[in-house]
């Protein structure tokens, strides 16, 4: 997902799908599931210096990623769609509005009950050894910028500094995920649960574990066959119930925890044995993936009536 917090941080990303071609050409590679610049440009009817022309401006925007790929007839340039939505935020958030702004890195988890296919790596090396479940509780383990596992979960404790007698309002929590399979694969669905203070949240299913083409911001020491890269979801909590990307998945809504300055707050992504899909968790923070950023977190709050 692509999340755009104003109109004028999109506006390349406007002025690329201001065009009928790239509309076409997005069109296009969605119904093929991609495909090589030749058969594009020959599908437009369209010159290749045509088309190189609008794929640069649609993957300088992400909306659209290209590989290299060898085959019995040289090395050709894949185009594929690289975004699952586009998620704009219309109204500027008021500067002046009572958030508290936070992250908390990968590794930072204060409790997990994990299985292999499993493991952690910062953005220079695996830690300890892969499917080795001890070294989720290593020293080193915080300095991961991705983790993996096959079921299980991992907790976090969000940092709690808004300031004393207010009450907390929302808190939106973003993060790349993605599934873990053997390897990769695309296509290979999983139900990750969310839960806030041990309260069921809701589930979003993700819907493969991402290894055709290298992630922006993954090393270049990293595993071609491995995860690459995640889906970037936003899980909101607030008055009206629990959202995924703006979509309400529960009605689990922030009144029911009667959260203050004084509260523990936190959040556990898991992937229980009794999933319909059981198909592992990749966790992508910063020098992984394709947003360079770790779990980011804002809690929109208010003061305490009568304080």
């Amino acid at each position: 997902m692509l999340h755009i917090k104003s109109l004028p941080e999109g506006l390349e990303l406007f002025k690329a799908l201001g065009s009928d071609v790239r509309i076409e050409i997005i069109r296009i590679l969605l119904e093929n599931n991609g495909m090589n610049m030749n058969e594009l440009a020959s599908n437009l009817n369209i010159t290749n210096g045509a088309l190189t022309s609008h794929i640069r401006k649609l993957e300088d925007c992400g909306i659209v990623s290209v590989s290299n790929e060898t085959s019995g007839h040289g090395n050709q340039k894949i185009c594929s769609v690289h975004l699952d939505k586009i998620l704009i935020d219309v109204q500027n958030e008021n500067k002046n509005e009572n958030v508290y702004t936070t992250d908390i890195k990968v590794g930072h988890f204060s409790d997990y009950n994990v299985f292999p296919t499993c493991g952690l790596a910062s953005s220079s090396q695996i830690i300890g050894q892969v499917d080795d479940t001890r070294y989720f509780s290593h020293p080193d383990r915080y300095n991961a910028d991705i983790l993996w596992f096959t079921k299980g979960y991992v907790e976090y404790v969000i940092p709690n500094f808004i300031p004393f007698n207010q009450k907390i309002d929302e808190i939106c929590v973003s993060a790349e995920l993605s599934s873990e399979a053997p390897g990769v694969n695309n296509v290979w669905p999983s139900d990750i649960y969310f839960h806030m203070n041990d309260v069921f949240l809701g589930t979003w299913t993700s819907p493969g574990d991402f290894g055709d083409v290298k992630g922006i911001f993954t090393p270049d020491w990293w595993f071609p066959n491995w995860n690459q890269y995640g889906l970037l979801k936003m899980l909101v909590i607030n008055h009206r119930g629990t959202f995924i990307d703006g979509l309400k998945i529960s009605d689990v809504c922030i009144d029911d925890f009667k959260l203050t300055s004084k509260s523990n707050i936190k959040i556990k992504l898991e992937v229980p044995e009794s999933a319909e899909h059981v198909g592992g968790l990749t966790i992508f923070g910063r020098n992984f993936g394709n947003y360079n950023q770790d779990i980011d977190v804002k809690i929109a709050y208010s003061p305490i009536e009568g304080q």
